[in-house]
C-alpha cells in the first residue's frame, strides 16, 4: 500500500545501490528493459511508501531521498514487458531485492507470492504481492573506525590457508559465550584466534558469507542451505551470522571480525559465488535480478529464452558477457576489498566466469577486467578451476595472476597413501609444486593451492574411516555426493574398537597432513581436520546445519593438533618447503664438496632414481633430497637464501621398507625430525649410508644436522615431545639407526 510521497532530488546514477552521505541516501538501480521503477521504503511495522524514480541515465534509475537514514529497509518494483519467451519477466507485484544492497533484513517466506508464475503452470503469470514475504535491503552506515588496521599481505609462499565455516567452526565451542556462537563475533573471539595462531594459519578462507537463500525444498525436508552457495546479494554479509542484529549491524560486526583477525596477522579470504544466483531456473522464485533485468543478468538459451543456460548445476548462470553484470561482479569485489578490508577471494566454479560465449576462455573480459583493476588485481585470487559445462575442468589453465585449487594434487596424494598403483612421476610432480600444470604459463609453485580435503567431500578422519558415503540424512536416498572418494576404511566401515585399525587410521591422518604441509605450493587445511573431526561418513554436508557438520570441540584429538602445529612451524622455519621457484634438477655449487642438484629422487637403496625407475615395481616407496643451497632466492636485503638440506622418505606400501641414506656428499649427519609411523621422534644422529626403517604406510623426514646452530623448537621433533605416549598402540621396537 502506498504511503505519502516523499521529497526526492534527482541524485546520481553512480554509485549503484543505496549510499548514505550523512544527510540522506542516494538510490540507483540498473534496468535496461524497464519502463518504470518504484523505490519502496518500509516502516518498522511494514508500511510501504513507493517513490517513482523518474531520472534515468544510461539505463540507471536514480533518486536522492533526504533524511533517509541507516537502518531504512527498502526494495524495488520494476515495470516492463512480461514476455518470458523473449527473456523478459517484469512484474511490479513482486518486491525485488537490490543487487547492490549492502545489508539484508529478514528471510524469504516461501509461498506462492514470491514466484512469478502459478504453481503447476510455468508459463502463467502470478500477480500476488510478495512484499510481506520478501527480505528487504537495508541502508547502512558506511563509517567504521579502521584506525590501526594493517592488512597482513602475507606472501603466497608463506601462506597457510584454513578453510572454515563461520557457523560450523564456532557453534559448539564451549569457551565462546552461547549467544555469540556461530557468528562473525565468534570468529573474532580470542580462543578461535589463538587456535589459528597456534596452528600457524596465516589466512582463513570463509565459506560463503554473501547473503544467501535457504531453499524451500530443503526447508520442507527439515534441512537448510548450510554451506551457503546460493547467493542473492553480492554486497551484503549473511545476516544470520550476526549476533548484533540485521539492520546494518551485521556490516559493523563483520568489519570488527576482520580487524581482529588482521591484528593477529591473519588474512581473510572469502569464498564467493558469482557464477549463479539463488533464483534458479525458470521454475525458481522472483527475488531480485530476474525481475530487474532478466536478459542482462542471466545466460538464456538462444532458441527459447524462457530457459536458462546452466553451467553450474544450480539452474542458472550469470551472463558475464553483459557489461552491467561484469560491473556488478567487479564493484562487489572492490567493495569487499576497500570497504570490508578482505584480503582475497576464492571463486566458486570459476570456469563459468570465463564463459563469455560458450567455451572457457582465459582471455575473457572478466579476466581482463581483473588484470587491469588496481584494487582487485592486488589481492589473493584463487580459482576453483572447474564447472559442470563442456570443457569445464580447467586445472592449470587460468591466467598467470591466479592461483588454483589443485584437484589433481588431492586425487594423487589420496591415491598414493591408500596404495593405489600409479606412476610415481605424478606423485613427484604434485609434491614439488605441479610444474606440469603451472610453469608453462609463467606461474610458480604458489599457483597450486594444495589440499587433501575441503568442505565438499569427506573430512580427513572420514577419509581413512569409510569406503562409502553415508548421506542418508540428506534425504536423497544416499544418491547425492561423490561416490568415488579415493578413501579407505582399512578393514572396518566407520568407528571401531580395533586398536590396529585405529592406529593405522591415525597414521594415515598424519601422513596426509605431513605431505600437505611439506609440499611445494600453498597448503589448505579444512577446518577441524587437525582436531580429528568426523561427519559420520557424510561427504556432502551442504544441508546439515547441525552436529553432523559442526566442529565438536569436546572430542579433540590433541596429539593431532600438536602434530599439525609442529609441521606448520617446520614449514615456516625452512624455506626449503615453500620455495617460490620450481626445481630444475641442475647442480648447485656448495662451498664444500661437489655440486649436487637442487632436488634428487632416491631409491630405497639410497641410489638415485633413473628414468626407467619411475614406472618400476617399487612405486609405493620413494625418497627425495631437497638441497637447501638450491633455493635460488634472495632475502629483502638481496642476500642469497640458504637452508638445511632435507630428505623425505615415503612408504605407501603394506610392509615396512628399510631406506639407505645417501652418501656423504649430501650431508655428513642427519636428524630424524618426523616419523608418522610411530608419532614418536628419535633425536639421534644418522650417518650417511645408515638404514632408516620406515613403517608400512608411513613417512620420515630427516634434516641436516648442524652443531653450530642452536635453534630451540626449530624442528617438529621438539614440538612433538608432548605426544610421546599418546599414540593408540605402542610401536614395535625399531632397529637402531645406522644398523
Amino acid at each position: 500500500m502506498e504511503g505519502p510521497l516523499l521529497q526526492t532530488w534527482p541524485g546520481s546514477a553512480y554509485p549503484l545501490g543505496a549510499t548514505f552521505d550523512g544527510n540522506g541516501t542516494n538510490f540507483a538501480l540498473f534496468s535496461e528493459g524497464a519502463t518504470k521503477v518504484e523505490l519502496c521504503l518500509f516502516g518498522t511495522r511494514g508500511k510501504e511508501t513507493r517513490i517513482p524514480l523518474t531520472d534515468v541515465d544510461a539505463f540507471v534509475w536514480h533518486a536522492y531521498v533526504p533524511n533517509v537514514l541507516p537502518g531504512q529497509r527498502y526494495g524495488y518494483r520494476v515495470y516492463g514487458d512480461d514476455d518470458p519467451a523473449n527473456g523478459k519477466r517484469f512484474n511490479p507485484h513482486k518486491l525485488l531485492l537490490d543487487p547492490y544492497a549492502k545489508a539484508v533484513d529478514g528471510q524469504v517466506q516461501w509461498n506462492q507470492s514470491v514466484f512469478g508464475y502459478n504453481f503447476g503452470d510455468p508459463d502463467s503469470r502470478n500477480d500476488e504481492d510478495s512484499a510481506a514475504s520478501m527480505m528487504k535491503g537495508v541502508v547502512i552506515n558506511p563509517f567504521f573506525d579502521w584506525s590501526g588496521d594493517r592488512l597482513p599481505k602475507t606472501p603466497y609462499a608463506e601462506t597457510v590457508i584454513y578453510e572454515a565455516h563461520v557457523r560450523g567452526l564456532t557453534k559448539l565451542h564451549p569457551e565462546i559465550p552461547e549467544e555469540m556462537r556461530g557468528t562473525y563475533s565468534a570468529l573474532a573471539h580470542p580462543v578461535v584466534i589463538d587456535h589459528l595462531k597456534r596452528l600457524g594459519v596465516t589466512a582463513i578462507e570463509l565459506m560463503p558469507v554473501h547473503q544467501f537463500i535457504n531453499d524451500s525444498t530443503l526447508q520442507d525436508k527439515g534441512l537448510s542451505n548450510y554451506w551457503g552457495y546460493n547467493t542473492v546479494a553480492f554486497f551484503a554479509p549473511q545476516n544470520t551470522y550476526a549476533s548484533t542484529g540485521q539492520g546494518g549491524e551485521q556490516v559493523q560486526e563483520f568489519k570488527g571480525m576482520v580487524r581482529a583477525l588482521h591484528a593477529a596477522g591473519i588474512e581473510v579470504i572469502l569464498d564467493v559465488v558469482y557464477n549463479h544466483t539463488a533464483e534458479g531456473n525458470h521454475l525458481g522464485p522472483m527475488l531480485s535480478m530476474r525481475g530487474i533485468d532478466n536478459e542482462a543478468y542471466y545466460r538464456l538459451e538462444d532458441d527459447d529464452k524462457r530457459y536458462y543456460t546452466d553451467y553450474t548445476g544450480t539452474g542458472n548462470s550469470m551472463n558475464v558477457r553483459h557489461p552491467h553484470t561484469l560491473q556488478l561482479i567487479m564493484d562487489s569485489l572492490r567493495y569487499w576489498v576497500l570497504e570490508m578490508h578482505v584480503d582475497g577471494f576464492r571463486f566458486d566454479l570459476a570456469s563459468t566466469l570465463a564463459r563469455e560465449f560458450y567455451d572457457v576462455d582465459r582471455l575473457s573480459t572478466f579476466f581482463e577486467l581483473v588484470q587491469q583493476d588496481p584494487v582487485v588485481s592486488q589481492v589473493k585470487l584463487i580459482a576453483e578451476p572447474w564447472d559442470i559445462g563442456p570443457g569445464g575442468y580447467q586445472v592449470g589453465n587460468f591466467p598467470p595472476q591466479w592461483t588454483e585449487w589443485n584437484g589433481k594434487y588431492r586425487d594423487t596424494v589420496r591415491d598414493f597413501w591408500r596404495g593405489e598403483p600409479q606412476a610415481l612421476a605424478e606423485f613427484a610432480s604434485r609434491l614439488t609444486g605441479s610444474a606440469d600444470l603451472y610453469e608453462h604459463s609463467g606461474r610458480r609453485p604458489v599457483a597450486s593451492i594444495n589440499f587433501v580435503t575441503a568442505h565438499d567431500g569427506f573430512t580427513l578422519r572420514d577419509l581413512v574411516s569409510y569406503n562409502e558415503k553415508h548421506n542418508a540424512a540428506n534425504g536423497e536416498d544416499n544418491n547425492d555426493g561423490e561416490s568415488h572418494n579415493r578413501s579407505s576404511n582399512y578393514g572396518v566401515e566407520g568407528p571401531t574398537d580395533d586398536p590396529a585399525v585405529n592406529a593405522l587410521r591415525s597414521r594415515q591422518q598424519r601422513n596426509f597432513l605431513a605431505t600437505l604441509l611439506l609440499s611445494q605450493g600453498v597448503p589448505m587445511i579444512a577446518h577441524g581436520d587437525e582436531l580429528g573431526r568426523t561427519q559420520g561418513g557424510n561427504n556432502n554436508g551442504y544441508a546439515q546445519d547441525n552436529e553432523i557438520t559442526w566442529v565438536a570441540w569436546d572430542s579433540v584429538d590433541q596429539s593431532l593438533v600438536e602434530f599439525t602445529a609442529a609441521l606448520t612451524r617446520l614449514r615456516h622455519s625452512h624455506p626449503s618447503f615453500r620455495r617460490s621457484r620450481f626445481f630444475n634438477g641442475r647442480p648447485v655449487r656448495r662451498e664444500e664438496g661437489q655440486p649436487i642438484p637442487d632436488i634428487v629422487w632416491l631409491r630405497p637403496d639410497g641410489s638415485q632414481m633413473q628414468p626407467e625407475d619411475w614406472d618400476s615395481g617399487f612405486g609405493r616407496a620413494v625418497g627425495v633430497f631437497l638441497n637447501g643451497d638450491g633455493i635460488r632466492e634472495r632475502d629483502r636485503r638481496g642476500q642469497p637464501i640458504s637452508d638445511l638440506h632435507f630428505i623425505l622418505l615415503f612408504n605407501a606400501g603394506d610392509e615396512p621398507v628399510d631406506f639407505s641414506l645417501p652418501d656423504n656428499e649430501f650431508s655428513p649427519h642427519w636428524d630424524v625430525l618426523v616419523d608418522t609411523g610411530s608419532g614418536q621422534i628419535s633425536t639421534g644422529i644418522a650417518e650417511p649410508g645408515a638404514i632408516v626403517p620406515v613403517d608400512a604406510k608411513a613417512m620420515v623426514v630427516l634434516g641436516e644436522h648442524r652443531d653450530a646452530v642452536s635453534e630451540p623448537d626449530h624442528s617438529v621433533a621438539a614440538s612433538l615431545t608432548v605426544m610421546t605416549g599418546a599414540i593408540e598402540v605402542s610401536p614395535a621396537p625399531k632397529p637402531e639407526l645406522g644398523s
